[in-house]
């Protein structure tokens, strides 16, 4: 019978210690795993912003790339042909439009664009 009982707690003991191995090691893996999901996260971005500078002189770009004024925020550029001037933002792979852009291309497909000219004295 003593028999029994230490060896239950001998099993349970090893139990617990495998319980808290385990919880370690998972833990450990999910640091690592959102450490190179913020690496992968990060090369995108740095992707995404390198491939833009190079948009408008690939065939693909229906406009003249020397028409185009690169401006990087909140959009990428904007295109300036002789009967009229189109916004431009690039996305790469799956890139979703953020809020203010959306807002803007709401504003430019609203028409609600305006014209300034600030004189200085």
């Amino acid at each position: 019978m003593d028999f029994l009982l230490v060896l239950l707690a001998l099993l349970i003991a090893l139990l617990v210690l495998f319980v808290f191995w385990f919880y370690a090691k998972s833990h450990s893996l999910q640091q690592q795993l959102e450490e190179v999901l913020f690496r992968k996260d990060s090369q995108s971005v740095k992707y995404g912003k390198l491939t833009e500078q190079w948009i408008p002189f690939s065939d693909r770009f229906p406009h003249s790339p020397e028409r185009f004024r690169f401006l990087g925020n909140p959009i990428d550029g904007i295109v300036f042909e002789d009967n009229k001037i189109v916004f431009c933002e690039f996305k790469t792979a799956t890139a979703f439009l953020n809020e203010k852009q959306k807002r803007i291309r709401e504003l430019v497909l609203q028409k609600k664009v305006e014209w300034l000219e600030f004189k200085i004295k």
